[in-house]
């Protein structure tokens, strides 16, 4: 005999959906690698996520098909953290971080699609691009304005694709242990191994995110999101948070020491999420309470 309760798969729309529905207002801050400031809600990102999956569509991606970027933490890549996965893509972040070889290997194992990218980056796209026959494409995250010139491509422009592409779409019902996003390994031995997460296994780890002995993330948090959104779904933070509401404060490229503490007053994001290395990335007169690299301001 089996129950008749919440007979629905986990997946990652739902939290879309949801945020969008319930904490459309709730603002989500990014800053661009020159330093504009970029005010946003969850409202808007899912609707430009709608815009994402159709652009998609219209490029010929395949359900299953790995969509790949090379991004900061910003906005255009929240989007495609939402537009990719929910309509049954496979977003693959890349870590720009690794040497070259490393990112051609990881890129053509993983047969990727098509590669966003920010347009600081446009060098190593341009030394890549030759050694990724399996890419269809190479799309600049940015308006047409600043599109950079890359020897031998022919960008997109993926302002022009959302501009271009309905506000109109239905997310998919999938099996929710179809995969959702690909990770892969660095500072192993041998070459890079891939991590393929599912619908299923990220709304459970966003459920533990927002669980008191965890986290703890709420709707009344405002969380800088200092962990790159490439390294490990950055610790489930997109979806957490939409999953409860939270504000989250993208803080681009610049990472030093005056930027992070800026960001904290600015915009009034009292917790962080950091890499930990040997010391503690904090503002002044901070302690970590919630985790090893997880901290909330002292009041």
């Amino acid at each position: 005999m089996l129950g008749l309760m919440q007979q629905r798969p986990l997946l990652i729309s739902s939290l879309v959906d949801y945020a969008a529905a319930w904490h459309g207002g709730q603002e989500i801050i990014s800053r661009d690698p020159e330093g504009a400031f970029h005010r946003s809600t969850f409202a808007e990102i899912a609707a430009r996520a709608k815009r994402v999956a159709n652009a998609l569509e219209a490029l010929g991606a395949r359900p299953g098909d790995r969509i790949a970027t090379l991004a900061w933490n910003g906005h255009r890549h929240l989007e495609l953290y939402y537009g990719v996965t929910s309509s049954g893509r496979v977003l693959h972040t890349v870590n720009p971080r690794l040497f070259p070889d490393q990112l051609q290997y990881i890129m053509h194992h993983a047969e990727d699609a098509y590669v966003f990218f920010d347009p600081v980056f446009a060098p190593l796209v341009e030394q890549l691009a030759p050694k990724l026959p399996l890419v269809r494409g190479f799309v600049a995250l940015c308006e047409r304005s600043a599109v950079p010139s890359v020897k031998g491509v022919s960008l997109l422009c993926y302002d022009d694709l959302l501009a271009d592409a309905s506000l109109e779409y239905s997310w998919p019902i999938i099996d929710e242990n179809a995969a959702s996003t690909l990770c892969y390994t660095s500072g192993t031995t041998g070459n890079p191994k891939g991590v393929m997460y599912s619908h299923r296994s990220t709304v459970l780890h966003a459920f533990a995110a927002c669980a008191a002995d965890c986290v703890g993330l709420s709707a009344r948090d405002s969380f800088l999101v200092i962990v790159p959104l490439f390294h490990a779904n950055a610790w489930s933070l997109p979806f957490s948070a939409a999953m409860c509401g939270a504000k989250m404060v993208l803080p681009g490229p610049k990472l030093d020491p005056e930027s992070i503490y800026m960001l904290l007053e600015q915009e009034d994001a009292p917790r962080l999420a950091a890499f930990q290395r040997s010391g503690s990335i904090s503002s002044p007169g901070s302690k970590p309470t919630a985790s090893a690299s997880t901290f909330r301001a002292s009041s």
